[in-house]
C-alpha cells in the first residue's frame, strides 16, 4: 500500500455562471463578480423564489474553437461521443477538455491504462427526465433508445473515458452537495494506493427541474425571498440576512497526478493536496452537526501532517444557510482558536450559487487560484457579519500572502468533507 504518494493538481477546466474556462474565472473571482440572476428556465415553478446561478450562452460546438490543434484526436471524436447528449454532460467534457489541455498529458506518450476517472455526483440528468417524462404519458414509443444509457450516471464515465482514452479505473460517487470533494478523495486514494498514476475528477453539473428546485424550497432550503428584486444580493453566507442556498449551476475538472509522474514528464505543479477526510455524523436529515465538521477538519489537518497554525485560508461550505452558516463557523472556531482571528475565510458560493454535485471542485478550483494568485476573493453582501471575530474578506485582498488552504464541503445526510491543499512550486 503506497497511501504516503505526495499528489499534485496539474490541471484545471471550469464551465460556471461566472466564467467559461479557467482564466475567465479567475478574473471573475479576483473581480467579485456574481452570476446569480433571475432563472430563464423553469420558470413555471409555482415558487417565490426564482433565482439562481445559470450558465448561460454556452455551446460545445463554440468550445471546440478554443482548443488547441494539438488535441486533434480528441477535437474528432467530440461529435462522435457527445451528440445529442443531455446538457450537463456537454459541460463536463468542456471543462474535462481544458483540464487536459493544461496538464500536457496530450504532449506526452502516457499510458493510458495509469489513468483513472471518477465523476462526482448522482442522479444527474434529472431536467432530462423530468422532460422526457412529460412526453412518455402521452406517447411511450416516443422515448428514444439512447436513454437506455442516459438516465445512468455512468454515461458521463464511459463518454469521456472514450473521449479521452482512459483504461484504468472509473467510477462515479455519490455525496450530495459534497460529491465533489469526495470525488477528489477518491481519485486521491486511487493514486496514494498505487493503482493509478493520474485521475481524472469531474464535478457534474446539477442540472435541476422544477421538481428539485420545488422540493428544496418547501424544505426550507432555499434563499432569495427577501432580495428576490435584487437577485445578485440574495446569496449572503456569514451575513445575519442570509435565509438559504442560491442554486448555482457548474462543471468543474481536475487533474489529480503522482508528484513522480508530474516531475518526470516536467509539468507544472498548481497546488498540492496533503490531507483529506470524509466523516458521517450518522444522520440522514438535513440539520449540519458541530462535531461532525470540526472531526472532518481535524482529521484533514492529521493526515496533512499540518497545525491549524499553518492554515492561511479557509474556503468554506458557506451555502447562506442560517443555520448551515452558524454551525460552519463554530467548527472553524473550536479548530482555529485564536488563529481564527488571523486566517482568511470566504465562500465562492456567494459569487456562483450553490452548484451541489460540483461545489467541492469549484472551491477546489477557486482555492488553487487564490493561493497562486496571491488574492482572496470577496464575500459577496456580507454587510453585517454574524460573528465579527473572524477574518472575512469583505472585498478583494490582493497581494496577499497564503500558501495552505482548507476547503470544506458539508451536505444532507450528515456527510463532512474537508481538503488541505498547498500551494503550488513552479
Amino acid at each position: 500500500m503506497r497511501n504516503n504518494r505526495s499528489v499534485a493538481i496539474t490541471g484545471m477546466g471550469v464551465v460556471s455562471s461566472i466564467g467559461q474556462d479557467i482564466t475567465s474565472f479567475a478574473a471573475a473571482l479576483q473581480t467579485g463578480k456574481s452570476g446569480i440572476g433571475y432563472l430563464q428556465r423553469n420558470i413555471d415553478l409555482d415558487i417565490p423564489v426564482k433565482i439562481g446561478a445559470e450558465i448561460r450562452g454556452f455551446t460545445l460546438e463554440n468550445k471546440k474553437g478554443t482548443i488547441h490543434p494539438r488535441m486533434e484526436r480528441i477535437i474528432n471524436k467530440i461529435q462522435k461521443c457527445v451528440r445529442r447528449s443531455p446538457e450537463p454532460l456537454h459541460y463536463a467534457v468542456a471543462a474535462a477538455i481544458e483540464a487536459w489541455e493544461s496538464s500536457g498529458i496530450c504532449d506526452v506518450d502516457f499510458d493510458m491504462e495509469r489513468v483513472g476517472l471518477v465523476v462526482a455526483g448522482n442522479n444527474l440528468n434529472q431536467h432530462l427526465q423530468y422532460d422526457l417524462y412529460e412526453k412518455f404519458k402521452k406517447n411511450p414509443e416516443f422515448v428514444s433508445s439512447s436513454y437506455a444509457l442516459q438516465f445512468m450516471d455512468t454515461d458521463h464515465v464511459g463518454t469521456l473515458s472514450e473521449l479521452f482514452g482512459i483504461n484504468g479505473e472509473g467510477f462515479t460517487v455519490g455525496g450530495a452537495s459534497a460529491s465533489g470533494n469526495v470525488g477528489i478523495i477518491k481519485g486521491l486514494q486511487l493514486i496514494r494506493l498505487g493503482i493509478v498514476d493520474v485521475c481524472v475528477v469531474v464535478g457534474a453539473a446539477a442540472v435541476f427541474s422544477p421538481m428539485e428546485l420545488q422540493a428544496f424550497y418547501n424544505i426550507g432550503a432555499m434563499g432569495g425571498k427577501i432580495y428576490h428584486d435584487r437577485p445578485e444580493q440574495s446569496c449572503r453566507p456569514f451575513d445575519i440576512d442570509h435565509e438559504g442556498f442560491i442554486y448555482g449551476q457548474a462543471s468543474g475538472c481536475i487533474i489529480l497526478e503522482s508528484m513522480e509522474s508530474a516531475n518526470a514528464r516536467k509539468t507544472k505543479i498548481l497546488a498540492e493536496i496533503l490531507g483529506s477526510s470524509i466523516i458521517l455524523d450518522g444522520n440522514k436529515l438535513s440539520d449540519p452537526n458541530v462535531h461532525g465538521e470540526e472531526r472532518a477538519m481535524a482529521s484533514a489537518l492529521k493526515q496533512a501532517n499540518i497545525r491549524i497554525g499553518e492554515i492561511d485560508y479557509i474556503n468554506t461550505h458557506g451555502s447562506s444557510s442560517p443555520l448551515g452558516d452558524r454551525t460552519e463557523l463554530k467548527a472553524i472556531s473550536k479548530i482555529c482558536g485564536n488563529e481564527k482571528e488571523r486566517i482568511w475565510i470566504n465562500s465562492t458560493k456567494s459569487l456562483t450559487g450553490h452548484c451541489l454535485y460540483s461545489a467541492g471542485v469549484i472551491e477546489a478550483i477557486a482555492t488553487v487560484l487564490q493561493l497562486n494568485g496571491g488574492f482572496v476573493h470577496p464575500n459577496l453582501n456580507l454587510e453585517r457579519p454574524i460573528d465579527e471575530t473572524f477574518r472575512f474578506s469583505k472585498e478583494t485582498y490582493n497581494d496577499v500572502s497564503i500558501k495552505v488552504a482548507l476547503s470544506n464541503s458539508f451536505a444532507f445526510g450528515g456527510i463532512n468533507t474537508s481538503l488541505i491543499i498547498r500551494k503550488g512550486e513552479y
